[in-house]
């Protein structure tokens, strides 16, 4: 599996492509699926270009991905869009639409009970577990692991001569992570080398415009479908090589 991250928390100063509205998201959806992507990460934004939790503005994105594409979408629960915890479990608490899925990182304070809330809501979990914190820890304690659709592998690694090692450190860490299945993914310059790896381990990985605004020789992504389709190449060679 290739999902396609369309935006993070990138703005207009990275770049026209990163796509922010519910429109623009839904065409950089609709064009990543056709280059091959098979699900979906967002992050919904309000007007202003902030990240938010709110219906209002996770609704609109979704039913717009929607009504472009059949994959599975995703949000963030990122606390950066709702710092407070119980504030954070009472916006997905309030949401109208539901995503297919949504990445809760599991080093962050309320982790635990904003995956409740999910799970009680019949949405899946990503459990995002960062390199470089004690989320893989939390993770392997927490009596709400064995129910996540899958765990986020997240690499924070930004050096391309680093980032492979780091990524197999983390991997270490997880261990069998309660059997679910693996999304092994990089960021900026770790991005193309921990793909690569994910393609010979035979993992599940992730690449777009949250993850890097690069090709893998340097040259600036015009799109999010320009770099799933490049990921599908880099994917399958890594794995023909292992």
């Amino acid at each position: 599996m290739v999902q396609v991250c369309l935006n993070g928390t990138r703005g207009a100063a990275d770049g026209a492509a990163v796509p922010r509205t519910p429109r623009e998201l839904a065409e950089a959806a609709a064009r990543a699926v056709a280059a091959g992507a098979t699900d979906i990460h967002v992050h919904p934004r309000t007007p202003c270009g902030h990240d938010s939790l709110s219906p209002r503005v996770v609704g609109p994105a979704l039913e717009a991905i929607r009504a472009r594409v059949s994959v599975p979408v995703g949000v963030t629960t990122g606390a950066w869009a709702e710092p407070e915890p119980a504030a954070r479990v009472a916006r997905i608490r309030s949401w109208t639409v539901l995503p297919d899925h949504a990445s809760v990182n599991w080093h962050e304070p309320g982790a635990e009970e904003v995956a409740a809330a999910l799970l009680d809501l019949g949405v899946g979990i990503e459990a995002g577990v960062w390199s470089g914190t004690e989320g893989a820890a939390r993770f392997l304690r927490s009596p709400l692991a064995p129910k996540v659709l899958r765990v986020l592998a997240e690499v924070m690694e930004p050096d391309r001569g680093t980032a492979e090692d780091t990524a197999r450190a983390l991997l270490a860490e997880l261990g069998p992570a309660h059997g679910r299945p693996v999304l092994l993914h990089g960021e900026d310059g770790g991005a193309w080398p921990v793909l690569r790896l994910a393609g010979r381990l035979g993992l599940a990985t992730r690449i777009g415009l949250e993850d890097t605004l690069l090709l893998p020789d340097g040259r600036p992504a015009l799109s999010n479908a320009q770099l799933v389709a490049e990921a599908l190449v880099q994917y399958g060679c890594a794995q023909r090589s292992s």
